[in-house]
C-alpha cells in the first residue's frame, strides 16, 4: 500500500488521504439513517478520543518534524516550532472571533462570531466546518513535508496521520448531522448538512501540500502553524463539547484512549 501511494505526486497524496477523511465523516453523518439518537455518554467518550487523537498528531506528526526540520536552517532550533506554533493558534482565535458559529449542544444564545441571524442549524455546520479546516491542513503538510525526506516526516507517517484524523472524524459527523435530525430536518438533509461540514477538509489539504512544496523553507513553520491550530481547536471547543453534560470522566478516558491510540499509530507506521 505504501508503495503504491508513494508514486503519486504529494499534492494527489494529501487529495487521497483527505477525500478518504471526509469519507469517514460522512460514514459518521449517516448514522442518521438508522436513528433519531446516540448514546450521549458514547459520543462524549467518542469525542474526548478525537481530543486524543488530535493531541497526540499534534505532537508526533507536525511539532516533532518541524523541530527535526529546524535543526538544517540557520534560524534558533526553537524559533519554527514555537512562532508557527503561536500563529496558527492565533489565526484560529481570529477566525473563531469573526465567522458566526454554535458550538454542539450549545444555546442559541452562546453563538459565537459576528452577530447574525442565521439559524442554528447552519451556525452548527460553520462550526464543524472550523473544526475540520486545521485538520486538512495538517494532512497536507504532512505529506508535503515527507517530500522533505526529514526523520520524522515520512510518508508512513502521513498516512498514520490520515487514518487518525479520519477515526476521530467519525465521531464528529454524528455529532453535527444527529442535533440536525433532532432539530426536524429530513435523514437525508441531515446526512448532506454533515457530511458538508467536511468538504473542507481536501481543500485544505491540497492548498497545505502545495504551499510547502512552493515554498520549502516555511515547512517547519507550516508543521508548527498546523499543530498549533489543531490544538487550539482540542482546547477551545473539543473537550469542553464532550465534557458540557457533566462527563468529564468520561471525556478524559476517550482523550487518553485517542492520544494511545495516534501514538501507536504513528510509531508503528510512521
Amino acid at each position: 500500500m505504501l508503495d503504491f501511494i508513494s508514486q503519486f505526486h504529494p499534492v494527489i497524496q494529501a487529495l487521497f488521504a483527505t477525500l478518504f477523511t471526509w469519507g469517514v465523516t460522512a460514514l459518521g453523518a449517516a448514522s442518521v439513517f438508522t436513528t433519531r439518537r446516540v448514546n450521549q455518554k458514547l459520543l462524549d467518550v467518542a469525542l474526548g478520543f478525537a481530543g486524543g487523537v488530535m493531541l497526540a498528531a499534534s505532537f508526533f506528526s507536525l511539532l516533532l518534524p518541524a523541530i527535526t526540520l529546524s535543526e538544517t536552517m540557520n534560524v534558533p532550533r526553537w524559533l519554527p516550532a514555537v512562532a508557527g506554533f503561536l500563529f496558527g493558534a492565533g489565526a484560529m482565535r481570529i477566525i473563531d472571533l469573526i465567522l458566526p458559529h454554535l458550538h454542539i449542544r450549545a444555546p442559541i444564545e452562546e453563538a459565537e462570531g459576528l452577530k447574525t441571524t442565521w439559524e442554528r442549524s447552519l451556525l452548527l455546520i460553520l462550526a464543524i466546518t472550523l473544526h475540520n479546516l486545521p485538520e486538512g491542513l495538517a494532512v497536507g503538510v504532512a505529506f508535503g513535508g515527507a517530500v522533505a525526506g526529514i526523520e520524522g516526516a515520512t510518508v508512513a507517517g502521513a498516512i498514520a496521520l490520515a487514518i487518525g484524523i479520519g477515526l476521530q472524524n467519525f465521531p464528529e459527523g454524528i455529532a453535527v448531522a444527529m442535533p440536525l435530525r433532532r432539530e426536524g430536518l429530513s435523514p437525508l438533509r441531515s446526512f448532506w448538512y454533515g457530511q458538508l461540514s467536511a468538504v473542507v477538509e481536501p481543500v485544505a489539504g491540497v492548498l497545505g501540500a502545495a504551499a510547502v512544496l512552493l515554498m520549502r523553507p516555511i515547512l517547519p513553520y507550516a508543521l508548527a502553524f498546523a499543530a498549533g491550530a489543531m490544538i487550539f481547536v482540542v482546547v477551545e471547543e473539543v473537550i469542553p463539547t464532550a465534557s458540557r453534560e457533566g462527563s468529564g470522566d468520561i471525556a478524559t478516558t476517550g482523550v487518553i484512549i485517542g492520544f494511545a491510540v495516534m501514538t501507536l499509530l504513528d510509531v508503528a507506521l510512521g
